[in-house]
């Protein structure tokens, strides 16, 4: 194996292994402890994430116009893994509502943003944020959709994360700048985000249910195909420069986002059946995402 192969190796084993950790860490305490992260997320998603966003958007250094393409990339990633997996559904002997948003709305959060962060550096924060926020759009509003048709799209500018972004965009657009005073202790809170992400997956992994493993395998294969399927197939249309669509394969490669099954429970469709989907879809991840980044940084 020559020097390149080595170092390829040792930058993907520097990326998966510091998420492994901490994703065990809150496997492990969960075990041994009875660990209830209902109020810890709620927070994390309330402040600490919008904190995150808010420090990311409002920085001098981001600009907007320089990530349109990669996202409207991770918009039709999303929307097109769905259209993509539609026609199996019958062939799986699933429901549309149960399988498809699992296999939409990835783990652009509590695996996405560390995993570009590790693999590419704080340069890779703003891009990351940007994918994170594409996601969470659709998911808010197509997905919610999907699973109930009376609700109300516009709901999702009550979102603590959104009023974060658009303020951090004023604050970009118009180089507002806040005292130092305020922002340290907003990216102090920033900074908690990411590794309660991880920590929270790790807990959540604690109630993997295999009573529904068939499904949940098909999941855990198709999840990611899809999304890097319809990343390749974008690459020759949106003509993305090579560490962008880097960041896109790795997005289209990531496994469904827990929130799927949250939304399941909440809208009594199926709950356990997407349980499997989603926590198989994680394990498989620990296979999947080395080799979609040995081909990503590769590619970048």
């Amino acid at each position: 194996m020559d020097s390149t192969s080595l170092a390829l190796l040792e930058r993907i084993f520097l990326t998966v292994f510091p998420l492994v950790v901490i994703v065990s860490v809150g496997f492990f305490y969960a075990r041994a402890r009875t660990t209830d992260m209902s109020v810890a997320n709620r927070i994390n998603i309330d402040v600490f994430c919008p904190a995150l966003i808010f420090s990311v958007m409002s920085a001098k250094s981001f600009d907007l116009p320089a990530y349109s393409n990669l996202a409207f990339g991770a918009l039709l990633v999303v929307l097109g893994s769905g259209l993509l997996l539609w026609p199996l559904c019958r062939l799986l002997g699933v429901q549309i509502k149960t399988f498809l948003p699992p296999m939409m709305f990835n783990n652009s959060g509590n695996l996405g943003i560390p995993l570009l962060v590790l693999a590419f550096g704080e340069q890779a924060l703003p891009a990351a944020v940007i994918l994170f926020l594409v996601e969470n759009l659709l998911h808010f509003t197509v997905g919610i959709y999907m699973l109930d048709h009376r609700t109300n799209p516009f709901n999702v500018l009550r979102m603590p994360m959104i009023i974060a972004t658009i303020a951090g965009l004023l604050f970009s657009s118009f180089d507002w700048t806040l005292p130092a005073a305020v922002q340290v202790p907003i990216d102090m809170l920033g900074q908690i985000a990411i590794p309660l992400m991880l920590f929270a997956l790790g807990v959540r992994m604690t109630s993997v249910d295999f009573t529904h493993w068939k499904i949940g395998a098909w999941g855990s294969v198709l999840a990611p195909a899809s999304g890097v399927l319809v990343a390749l197939a974008l690459q020759p249309i949106l003509q993305l420069e090579p560490l962008q669509f880097s960041y896109l394969l790795i997005f289209g490669a990531l496994p469904p986002a827990v929130l799927n099954y949250m939304m399941a429970e909440r809208y009594n469709q199926e709950p356990q059946q997407v349980a499997s989907i989603v926590l198989l879809g994680n394990i498989g991840s620990l296979l999947v995402i080395p080799i979609a980044l040995a081909f990503a940084l590769q590619a970048g």
